[in-house]
């Protein structure tokens, strides 16, 4: 059973930004503005969750103010208090002076819509397959199941924070899910998730490698988001991703060392009529080269094109 963990406490100094009196900035935009100016100046990189200036700002200062996404156009003219600009101030230079992802600095991010805790102990979630969930297993149109309700076992391996099992969850009411990792850092947070969706009966932790600690178990789905980086683009992540966990990280040298075994490995974990879901990053021309007799169906999303396949336990 893994145990929910909670994140050491760090004592710091409050940051100071340079250049803003006290009254200079006064409503919400005001701040939104100023920590995209910050953001451009320094050339900070966005890459958990949002995708340019004006989006990472608008998170962080919502966030700071305890504002969800949807409250933003309802406040964005108030002023905030004194007290309330000095944590903004001091969290906008925080993510400009670490480049510690949003994310960390404010302990969420949201998939889907949906909220989620994390931190250091695992990677800021940014997977397509929670879109793929929405667009292609709903069992109308393009969707590759029928029925997402006769859907009874999913497996999420290399859960992390464990969103996708909880977003699974969701898309398949009356499915049990395996959440699978091999760091216990992380099922700890998945773990705090789960609870604060209250999924405790539905959604069961597993640690070890891979599928090693889930014995014989098949299921109907199998999703999965490993480490699929490749020994270049380790060497050149961006200062904001190596505050993240190596391990989710790290593909090996070529980046598909896990998806082979993954692949190899995923048919005696599926029924019948069940499939692999799995993302990889931009490995397609290597894994078609290397499986040229596999028929993976590579599925689009708004943000990516062959980053995701999916094939069905017969074709495997």
């Amino acid at each position: 059973m893994v145990k929910r963990g909670k994140a050491p406490a760090k004592r710091r100094p409050a940051a100071k930004s340079p250049g803003v009196k006290p009254g200079e900035l006064l409503t919400i935009l005001d701040f939104i503005r100023y920590a995209v100016s910050r953001f451009v100046e320094a050339k900070v990189v966005f890459a958990h969750g949002t995708t340019d200036p004006v989006g990472e700002a608008a998170f962080l200062v919502c966030e700071t103010l305890h504002l969800s996404p949807d409250q933003f156009e309802l406040f964005a003219g108030v002023r905030v208090t004194a007290a309330e600009a000095a944590k903004l101030l001091d969290v906008i230079e925080r993510r400009v002076t670490t480049r510690k992802p949003a994310a960390y600095l404010v302990n969420k991010i949201y998939m889907r819509e949906l909220p989620f805790y994390v931190d250091e102990r695992v990677i800021v979630p940014r997977s397509f397959i929670g879109e793929l969930l929405d667009s292609h297993f709903s069992g109308e149109g393009n969707s590759l199941i029928d029925d997402p309700r006769k859907v009874e076992r999913v497996l999420d391996l290399c859960t992390g924070s464990g969103c996708l099992a909880i977003l699974a969850s969701h898309r398949f009411p009356n499915a049990q899910v395996d959440a699978a990792d091999i760091s216990g850092d992380a099922l700890d947070v998945a773990a705090r998730n789960i609870d604060d969706y209250a999924l405790e009966h539905r959604i069961s932790l597993h640690q070890g490698d891979l599928f090693e600690p889930l014995g014989d178990r098949t299921y109907d789905l199998i999703i999965s988001n490993p480490p699929y980086v490749d020994a270049e683009g380790m060497a050149g992540l961006p200062r904001e991703c190596r505050f993240e966990p190596k391990l989710a990280f790290d593909g090996g040298p070529d980046g598909l060392a896990i998806v082979r075994r993954i692949l190899t490995e995923a048919r005696r974990h599926l029924t019948p009529q069940g499939g692999l879901l799995c993302e990889i990053g931009r490995g397609r021309e290597l894994l078609e080269a290397e499986f040229p007799d596999l028929p993976l169906l590579w599925l689009d999303t708004e943000e990516s094109e062959g980053e995701v396949f999916w094939i069905g336990a017969r074709d495997l």
